[in-house]
């Protein structure tokens, strides 16, 4: 019963995530007014906002002017239910998993619209941000936490994203501002593991999409849905590899 309430709520955030995600570029509030199709601007009744549900008996359609509705709403609703369970799978009902529910909803906003724009917006990453350091204050002073295991993260993702590849590979600075709020969630051990994950995703997707034509050598790719993809797999299986690399080393 736990699990399928954890999806459930996934699921009903996935819904609000997919409101930032639409509304956020343009520079609309997240709360008012409520919702409403995005071709005819007709008000949704509670009905037509079931997540999941309401997408599929409308056979993804809108309910009032018939124009179709992209699946990826469906399919955010969907990872973001997933997403939740798993993490409560991996680390039960703890603080650390609300830590990484918040975090994980964070990076699924910021990487879709980056993806959307090629931006990154000041409101999402100050809020990731401000969220990290609250849960980052609570694990020092409460649970006697290091302070210095978050400090070093910060540094790390600072010099890579800072330096390396702000400075001189040209990549924005909304790329330095994902990677600081990855770092301050996970510490410094799964900031190097999602940094390291990052360039490796984006360097094979990114050769695949040259290769298939989709994208040519001299078009911009945003990065921060490949910085959102490390974080994931950081939270879900950076720990686990990590441990195996030390073992090989000793």
């Amino acid at each position: 019963m736990i699990d399928i309430f954890i999806f459930i709520i996934g699921v009903v955030i996935g819904s609000f995530l997919n409101v930032c995600i639409y509304r956020i570029p343009n520079e609309e509030s997240i709360v008012s007014p409520p919702s409403h199709c995005g071709s005819c601007n007709h008000k949704l009744a509670a009905k037509d906002l079931v997540p999941i549900f309401s997408y599929l008996f409308l056979k993804g359609r809108c309910r009032y002017c018939k124009e179709k509705v992209s699946i990826r709403y469906l399919l955010v609703e969907l990872f973001t239910g997933i997403v939740f369970l798993a993490i409560y799978e991996k680390y039960g009902l703890a603080l650390i998993t609300v830590k990484y529910i918040l975090a994980a909803s964070i990076m699924i906003v910021i990487s879709l619209i980056d993806f959307d724009t090629t931006d990154v917006y000041q409101e999402v990453t100050h809020f990731g941000i401000g969220v990290a350091v609250i849960f980052d204050a609570i694990e020092i002073f409460k649970y006697n936490g290091d302070f210095k295991n978050y400090l070093i993260a910060v540094l790390i993702a600072g010099i890579t994203f800072g330096i390396i590849v702000y400075l001189i590979c040209g990549m924005g600075a909304g790329d330095l501002d994902i990677a600081l709020i990855g770092s301050l969630f996970l510490g410094w051990k799964l900031t190097i593991f999602m940094i390291l994950t990052s360039f490796i995703l984006g360097g094979i997707i990114g050769v695949i999409l040259v290769l298939l034509k989709i994208k040519s050598k001299k078009d911009y790719i945003p990065f921060g849905p490949y910085i959102g993809m490390g974080f994931l797999l950081a939270i879900f299986i950076g720990s686990t590899i990590i441990e195996k690399y030390y073992s090989f080393l000793l």
